[in-house]
């Protein structure tokens, strides 16, 4: 020790060091603050297993750190790039250029960052709401949200979900393109100026509930329809696409006039197979023989209670 020289003990207190206890270094788990020979305490405490400064800290050369590392109130990296495996920080995280993890999982309590850019990112289960200052982008891949409150959302291309409750719409719901189905509406009122595709129809508040119309034209002319007869009448068949058995046929022709005049004409059709309806034509005051030339309309329309 050769800065005591020749000094005694009693005179160089100030120089030594000691711990602030009598029993020297305290058992593991603990540390004793470091004092000089005058009892004046030093930031530096030790123990056999612990080292601790209540003060500054500064390592002038590389300094490496084997196990867990706790922040408690702030880690800042001034210059440089600052690599770290595991990183456990309860208080605030700055980071002035940059924070590279290279390996292992870094876990941080409260991060705030002006702007980041993120390759991966496995991110958390969030349990309670999430206020998004700005915008959201999930450039890639699928976003699945529980339950969102969107005051305006510009959508490109969604999978919409399937919604098995009741979808109330405060202002409007267009569908630009594509078909859109529907299992029930209620609604006071329905304005549509496009092409509607009803599955079942129910009329008034307890039905019926019409569940097919099919529509289509045939000629009547002499090349189609049976002369009439003695009785000036005539029966035939025409093709109407859609229309089964039992469905309700309403139809008409567009002209049944003959050289002597029609006093009186009773029509009547009905299916008589799938897809195929039968016509009765009475046309009293027509010419025995003749056949007036004109179109045949008719649709047919499936009821259920």
């Amino acid at each position: 020790m050769p800065t005591l020289g020749t000094q005694n003990i009693a005179t160089s207190y100030p120089q030594l060091l000691k711990t602030f206890g009598t029993g020297g270094l305290p058992s593991a788990g603990a540390v004793e603050v470091i004092t000089d020979g005058d009892n004046t305490s030093s930031a530096l405490s030790v123990g056999i297993d612990a080292v601790q400064s209540t003060g500054s800290f500064t390592v002038s050369s590389n300094s490496r750190l084997l196990g867990s590392v706790t922040f408690g109130s702030s880690l800042t990296a001034s210059t440089g790039t600052s690599t770290i495996g595991t990183l456990f920080a309860s208080g605030l995280a700055t980071f002035g250029t940059s924070f590279t993890a290279s390996t292992g999982t870094g876990t941080i309590g409260t991060l705030s960052a002006s702007t980041a850019t993120i390759s991966t990112a496995t991110i958390p289960l969030q349990l309670g709401a999430i206020t998004f200052g700005s915008n959201i982008t999930a450039s890639t891949g699928t976003a699945t949200i529980g339950t969102a409150t969107i005051s305006t959302a510009t959508i490109s291309s969604a999978t919409i979900p399937t919604i098995n409750g009741v979808s109330t719409f405060t202002t409007g719901f267009t569908s630009s393109t594509g078909t859109n189905t529907l299992g029930t509406i209620a609604s006071t009122t329905i304005n549509n100026t496009g092409l509607a595709t009803v599955g079942t129809l129910e009329i008034g508040a307890t039905g019926p509930n019409i569940t097919k119309v099919s529509f289509g034209t045939a000629a009547f002319t002499s090349a189609t329809v049976a002369a009439h007869s003695a009785a000036d009448a005539t029966t035939g068949t025409f093709a109407l696409t859609g229309a089964e058995l039992g469905d309700i046929v309403i139809g008409s022709i567009n002209y049944l006039g003959s050289t002597t005049g029609t006093v009186q004409i009773m029509t009547n059709f009905y299916p008589i197979a799938s897809n195929v309806v039968r016509y009765a034509v009475i046309s009293k005051g027509s010419t025995a023989g003749t056949v007036p030339a004109g179109t045949i309309i008719a649709t047919a329309m499936r009821f259920t209670a």
